[in-house]
C-alpha cells in the first residue's frame, strides 16, 4: 500500500509520523476501507525470520508500524532510519477514539474473560459515542460463532489481542469478513482495562517500557532476551553492507 518502507532484518516498516499514520487511519475509516495493521517489535522480526508465511502475512499487511525501541535503533545503525515509534497500544487508544469521535461500530476479541469485560466497561463509560458492537475473550475453541457474529455486526473496527503471531494469522484469514480496520493488539487490553499499569511517562519518553516490564513482571526475562539476540543481527547486517 505503502511504497516508504524500511526493511529491517526481513520485516518491511512503513516509515512516516505518528500524525501522518493517524490521517491514513482517519480517511480508511471515513473510506470504511479494509485495512490490517501489524505492530512488530524485535521479537516478532526474530519470529518472522523463522517463519517464512509469518514474514508473508507481516510484509502484505496494509500498515507495519514500529512498536519497540528496538525497531527504531535498528533501522537507525543500518542508515535507514525511521520517523518516529509508534506503539501498539497508543495506536488502539487513538483508534477508539475515532470510532468515538466518528460514531462507528467497534469489535473487541482475546485476553482473559475479566480483561475483555473490564475493557467492555471502560469502552462504554469513557468512550459513550462507541457503538460497542461485540466482544469475545480469547479462550474459544471454535472460530466460526465469532467469525459470523463480525460479519453479521460489521465493525469498522476490530481489535484483536491474541498473542503474536496467532492474532496475525487469525487477521490474515479472516479480514475479508469484514471491511474494518484489523489490528492485533497484544497484549494492550492488560493495560487499557487497567488490569495491569503502563509504564510511567517518564520510562516511556526514555524509551524505557521494556524495562519497567521486565522489574514489575520477572517472569518476561526470557522474551526480553529477544532484544540483544536482534541487536547482534543488526551489528552484523551491519558490517555485511560495508
Amino acid at each position: 500500500m505503502h511504497k516508504n518502507r524500511v526493511n529491517i532484518l526481513g520485516t518491511e516498516f512503513d516509515n512516516f509520523t505518528a500524525k501522518q499514520f493517524h490521517k491514513y487511519l482517519d480517511d480508511d475509516l471515513d473510506l470504511k476501507a479494509n485495512r490490517f495493521i501489524v505492530t512488530p517489535n524485535p521479537e516478532i522480526v526474530l519470529s518472522a525470520r523463522k517463519d517464512s508465511n509469518f514474514s508473508k502475512i507481516i510484509n502484505n499487511a496494509d500498515y507495519v508500524i514500529p512498536d519497540g525501541i528496538g525497531i527504531i535503533k535498528g533501522a537507525k545503525s543500518l542508515g535507514t532510519p525511521l520517523h518516529e515509534r509508534i506503539t501498539g497500544f497508543d495506536t488502539l487508544e487513538y483508534l477508539i477514539s475515532a470510532v468515538n469521535r466518528k460514531q462507528l461500530k467497534l469489535y473487541m476479541l482475546g485476553a482473559k474473560p475479566e480483561v475483555i469485560e473490564a475493557s467492555a466497561k471502560k469502552i462504554k463509560k469513557q468512550y459513550p459515542q462507541v457503538n460497542l458492537v461485540g466482544y469475545h475473550d480469547g479462550y474459544f475453541k471454535d472460530d466460526a460463532p465469532i467469525i459470523e457474529e463480525i460479519a453479521a455486526k460489521k465493525p469498522n473496527v476490530v481489535l484483536v489481542a491474541l498473542g503474536s503471531p496467532k492474532q496475525e494469522f487469525f487477521i490474515d484469514k479472516y479480514r475479508k469478513q469484514a471491511n474494518a480496520i484489523w489490528i492485533g493488539v497484544g497484549g494492550s487490553f492488560d493495560v487499557f482495562s487497567e488490569t495491569k499499569k503502563r509504564a510511567p511517562k517518564v520510562f516511556q519518553k526514555l524509551n524505557l517500557e521494556w524495562f519497567y516490564r521486565l522489574v514489575t513482571e520477572p517472569t518476561r526475562i526470557g522474551r526480553m532476551m529477544a532484544i540483544p539476540k536482534y541487536m547482534n543481527m543488526i551489528n552484523k547486517e551491519k558490517k555485511n553492507m560495508k
